[in-house]
């Protein structure tokens, strides 16, 4: 699936580090140089420094042949102008919004290009759930183009990976971290990075289940 996603915020940020490892092409496009210079060789995912509110940059970005355009900025008359541009533009068979001021909500409809509407204070797996059509509704995302899962854990002051270096911790078959959440923010999952209550993982894998991943950790 190819994927392009306004706004590389925290929000955006991690769905691109999900949806990468879970083998789909994605694009991060973000207006801010400095936050796009700070992502690159830290977030696996072709990165563009623009307006995508620009139809020329979203062409540039690969808007003619995505399947999937996600805008996620922080300012709501952004996220409706690249959901219209996305659809009515370049035809993009799926459109998702993020909503940050629920008084906006009526204005995300398909009028405006908008095929989900999500609330800010979603949860990042049903977000990317909504956004992508996939129809498990428990904490287990199932991306059924790409074949995988991904299974969301959190390590707690019990945990007895806590203190431990990700390389250490030994993970089912075919399963590998997408992203480490600490402090709110996506962090590269370094197998020398040490595992601190309060980190939240998000794994993607082809065989394990949602169990097996957290035995590995708690």
């Amino acid at each position: 699936m190819n994927v392009l996603i306004a706004g590389a915020g925290r929000l955006g940020t991690q769905i691109a580090q999900v949806l990468s490892a879970a083998r789909n092409e994605v694009t991060l496009i973000d207006n801010d140089d400095a936050r796009v210079a700070d992502l690159r060789g830290r977030v696996p995912v072709r990165l563009l420094a623009g307006d995508a509110c620009e139809p020329a940059l979203l062409e540039d970005a690969g808007a003619l042949t995505a399947d999937l355009v996600i805008a996620t900025t922080g300012d709501d008359e952004d996220n409706l102008v690249i959901s219209l541009l996305a659809k009515r533009q370049f035809s993009v068979p799926r459109v998702a919004a993020r909503v940050n001021d629920a008084d906006n909500a009526w204005l995300f409809d398909g009028r405006w290009g908008v095929d989900v509407a999500v609330p800010a204070a979603t949860p990042l797996i049903s977000l990317i759930e909504e956004a992508t059509g996939a129809t498990d509704t428990v904490a287990l995302l199932r991306l059924s183009k790409a074949g995988v899962e991904v299974i969301e854990t959190a390590i707690t002051e019990r945990s007895r990976t806590a203190g431990r270096a990700l390389g250490d911790v030994r993970l089912p078959e075919g399963t590998v971290v997408a992203t480490i959440v600490r402090d709110g923010q996506p962090t590269v999952p370094d197998p020398a990075v040490r595992l601190l209550p309060g980190d939240e993982l998000l794994l993607v894998s082809h065989t394990a289940t949602e169990e097996e991943i957290h035995a590995a950790f708690q």
